[in-house]
């Protein structure tokens, strides 16, 4: 017969949950004390504890899973918390939790989460996990983000390869950090690399190194960043940008554990994990050809899909605080949102994500006049009555998307629309090129004397 045991500071919390769960032949008990549960736990043999994190006395549901666990190390523990942090979600995964979830929670999620308990303590894993405490960088408390603190504390603990989804800005790079802050490798390097940001050339260089004399200008033997972060996390930002020759090779590295550098003779035996990252549809990529799907499994052993701020709105004054207390720190400056202000912030869609809402405030502390900004000295997008002072200053100027507009147009006519002179002259691939072209929708057709 199962025996579950609740635990909360709050009676009436207690109560509504062991009605939730009573039937079906199992026998529910609970303790608002958390003393008393311990004692309890340690006399009694239950299946699965549920337990609040946060209880009014010197001990947390830490302890009580502790307990729990040393009592019976069948016993399933599932924490319950009313805010989220990666550090806690960290702790309680290092513990043993077999879940984590936030209030307030619904009533399908909490019974849908003890069956899968129950179901776990009748046949149990006893692999204990493991993680490392250390900075994270990550800010929320919302149910979405305590899902993905849960999916760094598991990834974090294995060696295995993490691909990492979201849009841009939304904070994918502090994810990649965190599991690599967190696991085993924590002492060893993190290298990252924007594989969007470097020609297809350089980023082969810069991946995997090169031997002296095998292309112009290599006037010695260089390390790539796959054998810099040998023992430790190397992270490929934007893979979905790479070329099908790179993907190639990329899988190469990964199938076979090491590399051969640019016009080297000898293989470099490799030790390193590998975390990506991409704001693109990968498996998208995959169906029409532009990825290629071997890789793609190869990458994904490990998924963590990083919400957009519109989806976590409940994060967003938490957010706003942080930002503006780092902001107001640099320009030595006392600001902040008066309450309307912080109702538009809530109300806005945040395309750029964390890294809008970061930048947003950064402009405020910087170009606002009083202690307390208003909607008034809102952006325009966001509703804001007045122009700000920073947008009359630049309103004159082209965007950088016209920039990139006209620099490509530029170059395409002083090379008689030439696709590959082009390319050269700008320092990227054709394919880049090609991309810049569609995102401008500038014609690029074969045309006499272009190729």
């Amino acid at each position: 017969m199962p025996n579950i045991l609740i635990v909360d500071d709050d009676r009436d919390t207690c109560l509504f949950i062991t009605e939730l769960l009573t039937g079906d032949g199992r026998t529910v008990a609970y303790e608002s004390d958390p003393r008393t549960a311990i004692a309890r736990a340690a006399r009694e043999s239950f299946d699965v504890v549920v337990s609040d994190i946060h209880l009014d006395t010197v001990l947390s549901g830490l302890d009580v899973l502790r307990a729990a666990k040393h009592a019976n190390p069948r016993c399933q523990v599932v924490l319950i918390s009313g805010f989220g942090t990666l550090e806690m979600a960290i702790a309680a995964v290092r513990a043993g939790a077999f879940d984590y979830i936030s209030k307030p929670f619904n009533i399908a999620q909490i019974k849908s989460v003890v069956e899968r308990a129950l179901e776990q303590a009748a046949s149990p894993d006893e692999r204990p996990p493991e993680a490392r405490e250390g900075p994270a960088g990550l800010i929320g408390w919302s149910a979405e983000m305590l899902q993905v603190y849960k999916q760094i504390a598991h990834a974090a603990t294995a060696s295995m390869p993490v691909l990492i989804i979201g849009e841009s800005g939304t904070g994918k790079e502090l994810v990649a950090k965190a599991v690599h802050a967190h696991g085993p490798r924590a002492s060893r390097p993190f290298v990252a690399v924007n594989c969007g940001a470097i020609t297809e050339t350089l980023l082969e260089s810069e991946l995997f190194g090169h031997a002296r004399g095998s292309f112009t200008g290599a006037v010695a033997d260089a390390k790539g960043l796959l054998e810099q972060a040998h023992g430790g996390t190397v992270f490929l930002d934007e893979i979905g940008e790479t070329s099908p020759a790179l993907q190639v090779k990329l899988l190469r590295a990964l199938e076979e554990s090491e590399i051969r550098p640019v016009g080297a003779n000898r293989a470099v035996k490799l030790d390193v994990r590998v975390v990506a990252a991409t704001n693109v549809d990968l498996e998208r990529a995959v169906a029409e050809g532009r990825f290629r799907q071997d890789l793609y499994y190869r990458l994904s052993v490990v998924v963590i899909t990083v919400p957009p701020l519109r989806d976590r709105r409940a994060d967003i004054p938490l957010l706003v605080d942080e930002f503006f207390r780092t902001s107001c720190a640099r320009a030595n400056r006392q600001r902040r949102l008066s309450d309307a202000a912080l109702e538009r912030f809530m109300g806005y869609q945040w395309p750029g994500n964390v890294r809008e809402l970061e930048n947003t405030i950064e402009r405020l502390v910087v170009f606002s006049s009083g202690t307390v900004i208003d909607v008034g000295e809102l952006p325009a997008s966001m509703g804001g009555q007045v122009e700000s002072r920073e947008h009359q200053l630049f309103a004159d100027l082209p965007s950088l998307e016209e920039i990139e507009r006209r620099y490509l147009t530029h170059v395409l006519d002083n090379v008689n629309g030439n696709r590959t002179r082009a390319a050269e002259v700008m320092g990227i691939d054709r394919r880049t090129l090609y991309r810049m072209a569609e995102r401008f929708g500038i014609d690029l057709k074969d045309e006499p004397g272009r190729t």
